[in-house]
């Protein structure tokens, strides 16, 4: 989508499980992410990109999720644009990785 890495939940998955150091940002809603988040994700929404993108490592991969795969694609978009760092956009966000089978939890269990 617009020039921008994407991976689908399966690949995600893989990466999570790899061991490999990933950041993987929810960018969803404070009302949205208390419905559920991706286990071990952290919430930076996504009007808050432009005051912490200066904190995000240049040695991790990062993933931005959100409910469908849009404003996550805005932020990766917008930290390639402004920082060089090429994050990676979970294609269909929580709701590909909801149907896929995998599993979300509360953000007080996370």
């Amino acid at each position: 989508m617009f020039g921008i890495r994407e991976v689908d939940a399966a690949g995600l998955k893989t990466l999570l499980d790899s061991g490999e150091k990933v950041r993987l940002i929810d960018v969803r809603s404070a009302s949205e992410v208390a419905q559920g988040i991706i286990e071990g994700s952290e919430f930076m929404p996504l009007h808050t990109l432009p005051l912490r993108m200066n904190d995000l490592p240049k040695d991790e991969t990062i993933v931005f999720y959100c409910r469908s795969g849009a404003r996550s694609a805005q932020a990766c978009m917008y930290l390639s644009q402004n920082t060089g760092i090429e994050a990676v956009n979970l294609r269909g966000g929580i709701i590909s990785w909801y149907q896929s089978g995998m599993k979300v939890v509360l953000p007080n269990a996370a």
